[in-house]
C-alpha cells in the first residue's frame, strides 16, 4: 500500500523559546494538563523503549502514574520482559504521542526501581480486581490458552476472598530519571518547532536548544 499521499498540514500554533519553562518537568506538566483538558484519550499513555542483550529495541505502551522533579513513574511486573531488559540496561526512552494536538514529548533517561513504600502506596490505591490481576499474570511468559488465565484468576480470588490483596514481591514501580526531554510541536510546511532540554553536568539545571525540524 502506497501511503505517500497520506498527509496533513499542521497548524500554525507554534512554540517559542520565550514561552518555555526553564525546567522541563514544569513544561511537561503544562503540556500534560492541556492534553487532559482538551480530551486527549489516555493522555498518560506512553511508549516505553528498552533494548535486549543483543541491542534489539522493544517498545510497548505503559501508563504514567505520577511525575515530579525526580522523574516519571510507571508500574509493572518485575519479572516481565521489560523489567529483565531494564535490569540489563537501565537506559530507556519514553514517548508521549499526543497526535491530535500535533505534539509529542520524548524523554530519555535511566530507569530505577521505586521504593517498596511507593509501590505499596500505589498498589493499594488500585481497584481490587487490578490488584488480583497482578497476581494472576506471569507477564511475558508463554501460556497455553486464555482459559489458563481464567482458572488462575478464580484461584487467586478464592485465595484472597476473606482479606486484602497484598503487594506481590515481584511487582512494583520504575522511575525514569530524565537526562534529555524534547518537546515537538507540529508546524506548517513541515517547519516544526523542536526544543531539547539536556541536563547540565552539575545536574542542577538544564540547557535548552532549538533543533531543526
Amino acid at each position: 500500500m502506497d501511503l505517500s499521499e497520506f498527509r496533513k498540514e499542521y497548524s500554525e500554533r507554534g512554540l517559542r523559546r520565550a514561552d518555555l519553562a526553564e525546567d522541563p518537568v514544569a513544561e511537561f506538566g503544562k503540556w500534560f494538563g492541556q492534553a487532559t483538558e482538551l480530551g486527549v484519550a489516555e493522555s498518560n499513555a506512553m511508549t516505553l523503549a528498552t533494548v535486549d542483550e543483543a541491542g534489539m529495541p522493544f517498545q510497548r505502551t505503559v501508563l504514567l502514574k505520577y511525575f515530579d522533579d525526580g522523574g516519571f513513574v510507571f508500574f509493572t511486573n518485575y519479572e516481565s520482559r521489560k523489567s529483565r531488559q531494564i535490569s540489563a540496561n537501565p537506559r530507556v526512552s519514553l514517548l508521549f504521542p499526543w497526535v491530535t494536538l500535533e505534539r509529542q514529548v520524548i524523554i530519555q533517561g535511566r530507569a530505577e526501581k521505586t521504593t517498596a513504600a511507593e509501590s505499596m502506596r500505589y498498589f493499594m490505591s488500585r481497584p481490587r480486581d487490578s490488584r488480583i490481576g497482578a497476581w494472576v499474570s506471569n507477564q511475558s511468559e508463554v501460556i497455553t490458552s486464555r482459559k489458563f488465565l481464567q482458572q488462575k484468576l478464580a484461584e487467586i480470588r478464592r485465595k484472597f476472598q476473606d482479606g486484602e490483596v497484598p503487594l506481590p514481591s515481584f511487582w512494583g514501580g520504575y522511575r525514569v530519571v530524565p537526562e534529555m526531554i524534547e518537546f515537538w510541536q507540529g508546524g506548517p510546511a513541515r517547519l516544526h518547532d523542536r526544543f531539547l532540554y539536556t541536563r547540565q553536568a552539575d545536574r542542577d539545571g538544564w540547557n535548552i536548544e532549538r533543533l531543526a525540524p
